[in-house]
């Protein structure tokens, strides 16, 4: 897993294979330690996330009330279409920002 802060706002993640019980919890929390204060957009690249549980779904409802509490948000970019399948049976497709 790759953080990248390009400026204070924004920060990208990419790397990601899969967010699961194996290592849903280091991610967030690697992620949270690497965000900037002022940090208000967080993309998450899961074009090339392949599978999520539900501790993988816990960790991105985590990390969104991160971003929410600095008034940003959360985005996953390009989600594959079994992730995406996920995310939207989850209903978590309304509460987090999906970039086709």
């Amino acid at each position: 897993m790759i953080i990248k802060c390009q400026d204070p706002d924004v920060c990208v993640v990419t790397g990601l294979v899969e967010l699961a019980a194996a290592n849903a919890t280091q991610v967030r929390d690697e992620i949270r330690a690497a965000l900037p204060p002022a940090c208000t957009r967080l993309d998450l690249d899961f074009s090339t996330v392949t599978f999520v549980d539900s501790i993988g779904l816990g960790a991105l409802i985590a990390l969104h009330k991160t971003l929410r509490s600095r008034l940003g948000t959360l985005r996953l970019l390009q989600p594959a279409p079994d992730v995406r399948q996920v995310l939207e049976m989850t209903r978590l497709h309304h509460l987090l920002e999906l970039i086709p």
